[in-house]
Formats: structure tokens, C-alpha cells, sequence
């Protein structure tokens, strides 16, 4: 049975319908990119997959056990969790509340569980280190994982590389890549990066207002819809170096210049 089933699911926002009649499903260590254009419903749906929104109509089912307090979520990050003034290890322990019940402290069990995943992810010498101080990139990483503390089978993962500089975003994507592959915990992530969701993800759900697609990564490449959003971007792309290369250039000539007259 598969972990999540949506069956003619709408959600509305603000008495408006956002995204409406989506039928689609989440298996046990599958990796789902939700792509889709600005305001298409994408962070609408993961608060609802998640238990924090209700549906219009509809209904969305959980398998295999899962249940919603166990999904791991990474939200997009606001200026208050930015500014957060606790330390990495508390952040990361916190993860594990959904699973303390009515127990009023962490466990051995919970705190070799944040240590474990700190060691999993990079970060067990920034554990003493208070999170407000730590770079952008450092503290997705804290976040990613309280994020796996609270989860054994799913994670949600809502833009979690916004704001982060290239590098770090590709370091970032190959940890969530690792995590998919070896751990076999289900990734659903939105994205606006959609060459990079049909490379790491299994599958691809693209959103616009209703269910434009749903399926595979490679059946996404040659869909209809896959093709024209993905030319898109791979021109967006383009026109974005030639710019880059054309900034280049007028220095390259303005600093030549300056060093011309310098010279004389």
C-alpha cells in the first residue's frame, strides 16, 4: 500500500480554490519533485499532505502505518528560524518531540538519535555552536536533520535550497540524493529547480492550478509538458550566461581602458 494516496483532491486558500482534482500517490522510497510556477498550489499541498490544512473534497490517505505526526518537514525558512537563538543540538533534538508523547524529557534513545544524525549529515562539531550564527547552508543542514529525527519513512521538503549560493546547493542535493538511496526514506520536495528534480527524483508531479502531470522522471523528459518547461529553462539558463559572458566582456574592455590610460 502506498504511504500517501490523494483521490480527487482540491485545496482552497482564502475561500479560493488553488489546486484542484489531484490523483497521485507517494511508495515507500520514492524520491517526488512537486514542480510547478509560482502561486500553482505546491506549498498549499505539502501543508495539507502534512495535516495542517484540510481538504475542499476529496481525501488523502495514509499507508503503511505512516502517520502524520511522522513525516519529517523542512518548511521554507523565515526570518525568525534564521535568527533562532538556540543551540545546533537542540535544534536537531527538538525533532524528535512528535515522538516523546507525554514523556516530559528527551530519552537515550532521542539524543543518540540527534547525535546520529548530525554525524550523518556533517555538523557534530557545530553541535555547541548557537544556530543564528552559522552560515545559510550550515543551517539547512541543522534543519535537515530535526527534520530525520522525526522521521523514520518520509520527508517533506518545502524549496529547501532558497538563498543558497550554487555550490551549496549541488552539496545539498547530493545529501538528500544519499538519504533517498540509502535509507530508503520517500523524499517529496518542492522545487522551482526542475532540470534538477528530473535528474535526482523518481518521479515528478507539476502542478499548475490542477494536475498537468504525474509520473516517472524519464517518462516527464518526453511528456508534452516536460519538454516545453524544461527547454525553458535550459533558455533561461542560456540567456543567463550569455549575459554573464557579455558583463565579462564590457570590463574586460573597460579595465583595458583604464589600464591604457594608466600607462600613458
Amino acid at each position: 500500500m502506498a504511504l500517501i494516496r490523494c483521490e480527487d483532491v482540491s485545496i482552497g486558500y482564502e475561500g479560493q480554490t488553488v489546486v484542484r482534482d489531484l490523483n497521485f500517490s507517494i511508495e515507500a522510497g520514492d524520491y517526488l519533485c512537486i514542480v510547478g510556477e509560482n502561486g500553482s498550489g505546491k506549498s498549499t499541498l505539502v501543508k495539507s499532505l502534512l495535516g495542517l490544512k484540510g481538504v475542499e473534497k476529496g481525501r488523502i490517505i495514509y499507508g503503511d502505518g505512516l502517520r502524520k505526526n511522522e513525516i519529517g518537514y523542512l518548511p521554507q525558512q523565515t526570518e525568525v528560524q534564521k535568527d533562532f537563538p538556540a543551540s545546533v543540538y537542540e535544534v536537531v533534538l527538538s525533532g524528535r518531540l512528535n515522538s516523546r508523547g507525554l514523556k516530559p524529557f528527551y530519552t537515550g534513545t532521542d539524543k543518540k538519535q540527534a547525535a546520529e544524525k548530525m554525524e550523518l549529515l556533517g555538523i557534530r562539531d557545530l553541535e555547541n555552536q548557537c544556530f543564528r550564527d552559522l552560515s545559510g547552508g550550515q543551517k539547512q543542514r541543522v534543519l535537515l536533520a530535526r527534520a530525520l529525527c522525526a522521521t523514520r519513512t518520509m520527508l517533506l521538503l518545502d524549496e529547501p535550497v532558497t538563498g543558497l549560493d550554487p555550490l551549496v546547493t549541488a552539496e545539498f542535493y547530493q545529501l538528500i540524493r544519499r538519504i533517498n538511496r540509502e535509507s530508503g526514506i520517500a523524499v517529496v520536495m518542492v522545487s522551482h529547480d526542475i532540470e534538477s528534480a528530473v535528474e535526482d527524483a523518481t518521479h515528478i508531479l507539476h502542478l499548475q492550478e490542477k494536475m498537468l502531470f504525474f509520473g516517472t522522471a524519464d517518462a516527464y523528459r518526453t511528456s508534452r509538458i516536460g519538454r516545453k518547461f524544461l527547454s525553458g529553462a535550459a533558455g533561461h539558463e542560456m540567456g543567463k550566461t550569455d549575459r554573464d559572458a557579455e558583463d565579462n566582456r564590457q570590463n574586460d574592455k573597460k579595465q583595458s581602458r583604464n589600464g591604457g590610460a594608466g600607462s600613458v
